[in-house]
């Protein structure tokens, strides 16, 4: 028997993951290092709370596309691992951390949410081991993020967001020479690509506007030649009547339909267009009164297209309609 520090030829050799890999389990050999994540056998793993893992992947020099699908459940609560559950209505603001940098942030809402997180890796940040972690964090952990972030969600989002979340899938691949993207993309697909979270994907399939519910939304930054590499983006808010089981009971006996129709229209006539009240970087602060033009009921929010740390951003109150993302567009 040879050794050669504290390895032997009787230790298990690991293979890493080869690019492009999917990785649906958490039973594989590549995932090396777990951190407050029950490995599943269906999905990568389940947080207990703000946890990493650390997957072995042979990226041989090159850079490389991370993508990340997170969920919630019934069971994406604090202590579920011990049976001590502690259920919250409210929002969870998740951080997505790599290399020890934060790439993305994903705002989930409900418990039928899914988000899709990307970003890319130099071959700088990939040590020779290949080991690469991918961290989730609630808000208020680690360091980063600016105390003006913390502050503006405070009371407005579940603590231990990252309790329960489930990590379903992990994908490494070499990012494509060029992408092509469209220059407008509808609200739900600006979820879907990544560029903003505003409480996640209950239907990936979905299309059109996207309801702004928690009254913020987080803007992502963009991958390289991908939608808003560009520069600037121009995001468009606008509002609608909302649903009927949402309004008050004496509502909801309405047995007529049209009766509901002339009332949403007549309270969406008189519905001021949404408005911005601060969009703060997650690692600048607040970045000064946002550029906004109002449209009749449509308020366009321009922005420098994010590179280095997602912004935040906060709407007005929103008065008998709901705020809504109706498209972005790349300039």
């Amino acid at each position: 028997m040879s050794s050669s520090g504290s390895a032997t030829d009787l230790d298990q050799v690991i293979l890493p993951a080869i690019p492009p890999v999917h990785l649906t389990s958490g039973q594989v050999a590549p995932l090396q290092v777990t951190d407050r994540l029950q490995r599943g056998s269906q999905i990568v793993g389940r947080f207990e709370t703000s946890g990493l893992a650390g997957f072995k992947v042979s990226a041989q020099g090159r850079p490389l596309r991370v993508l990340v699908s997170l969920s919630a459940d019934e069971r994406s609560v604090s202590g579920w691992q011990n049976g001590h559950a502690e259920p919250s209505t409210q929002p969870r603001l998740v951080q997505i951390r790599s290399q020890g940098r934060l790439r993305q942030c994903v705002l989930l809402r409900g418990r039928k949410a899914h988000a899709r997180v990307a970003f890319d890796l130099t071959p700088e940040e990939i040590p020779d081991d290949g080991l690469i972690c991918v961290e989730a964090l609630d808000v208020t952990e680690g360091d980063g993020v600016c105390d003006a972030v913390r502050q503006a969600v405070s009371g407005r989002v579940a603590p231990d967001g990252v309790a329960g979340i489930r990590l379903d899938k992990v994908v490494f691949e070499e990012p494509p020479p060029v992408d092509y993207d469209p220059d407008t993309l509808d609200g739900s697909r600006c979820e879907l690509y990544s560029l903003i979270s505003a409480g996640g994907l209950a239907n990936v399939n979905r299309q059109g506007v996207r309801a702004l519910r928690s009254g913020m939304f987080v803007v992502n930054p963009v991958l390289k030649d991908r939608f808003g590499s560009s520069g600037r983006i121009t995001l468009r808010l606008g509002t609608r009547a909302e649903a009927v089981s949402m309004i008050p009971a004496t509502w909801r006996r309405v047995n007529s339909e049209l009766r509901w129709l002339r009332h949403a229209t007549r309270k969406l006539l008189h519905s001021a267009a949404p408005s911005v009240e601060r969009v703060i970087s997650f690692r600048d602060g607040d970045l000064g009164a946002p550029e906004q033009t109002v449209r009749g009921n449509v308020t366009e929010l321009e922005l420098a297209s994010p590179a280095g740390s997602p912004l935040l951003v906060i709407l007005g109150p929103c008065p008998d309609a709901v705020p809504t993302l109706e498209s972005g567009t790349a300039h």
